[in-house]
């Protein structure tokens, strides 16, 4: 059964992948006679297609090749620079921007003290008008007197550069993979408890201050992470070696930022 399964399945990402997002692919009925299985049989190579984010089922209409998932690529800490932007029209939707005390855990973040004031922000993230991520940012307040929403629906690292002489510099990030709440899930436009990336990211300006913390979750079925890992045979103390051993450990990354 297994491995009818994984046959079914290998048929299926064909069929993926030579169509289009939003294209209809055969129906069970065909799909059954063509491959020579059971119903059961190909609902459950379907079932795992749709769980994770490649078709999509509608009921009465059929199944569609899935929207093509928001790809974000690792980049280690030495070319920082250069961080790529994942592809797609983002824009940023503020849900809530309030003035609220740091708190013990937030201010060991920011480096301030808990009874600091700091901007609470969130905002719903948006690729072609999809909602991707659901983001909790924290600034210390003094850093940006008089911010709105307006500037946070623009990007926001360039408003702290051209704006306010801030320039984020580094980041440390940790991701990890969790579900979505009800209210979550309802702002993003998913069933409750679907899976999604939790980053965690930790922002400093070049004097080594830190100038944001943000939480951010992002949908699973739409968004994806891929690293590139540098592989050598050289030997230690190699500057090619170490280099490549650092990135394949991990180090500091950054993934999407604004």
């Amino acid at each position: 059964m297994e491995l009818k399964r994984e046959r079914v399945r290998e048929h299926l990402l064909t069929v993926i992948d030579s169509r289009r997002p939003g294209d209809a692919i055969p129906s069970e009925r065909t799909l059954c006679a063509t491959l020579g299985v059971s119903r059961p049989t190909l609902r459950a190579a379907v079932d795992e297609l749709v769980a994770t984010g490649l078709l999509v089922r509608e009921h009465g209409r059929g199944m569609f090749v899935a929207p093509d998932k928001i790809t974000q690529e690792l980049v280690a800490e030495h070319r920082a620079a250069g961080v790529p932007r994942s592809r797609g029209d983002w824009t940023s939707t503020v849900l809530e921007l309030r003035t609220v005390r740091a708190g013990a855990r937030i201010g060991r973040k920011l480096a301030i003290s808990p009874a600091a004031e700091l901007l609470h922000v969130t905002r719903l993230r948006h690729v072609d008008g999809a909602p991707i991520a659901l983001e909790h940012l924290h600034v210390p307040a003094d850093l940006v007197p008089g911010l709105t929403a307006a500037d946070m629906e623009t990007g926001f690292y360039a408003h702290l550069r051209d704006r306010r002489g801030i320039r984020p510099a580094h980041a440390v990030q940790s991701i990890e993979p969790t579900v979505l709440s009800d209210e979550e899930a309802a702002l993003l436009s998913v069933p409750v408890l679907s899976p999604a990336l939790l980053f965690d990211r930790t922002t400093s300006d070049a004097a080594n201050r830190p100038i944001e913390y943000v939480r951010s979750l992002y949908r699973g079925d739409r968004y994806r992470i891929v690293s590139r890992l540098a592989l050598t045979d050289g030997p230690p103390g190699d500057p090619a070696t170490d280099a490549a051993t650092a990135a394949a450990r991990g180090g500091t990354w950054w993934g999407t930022v604004d």
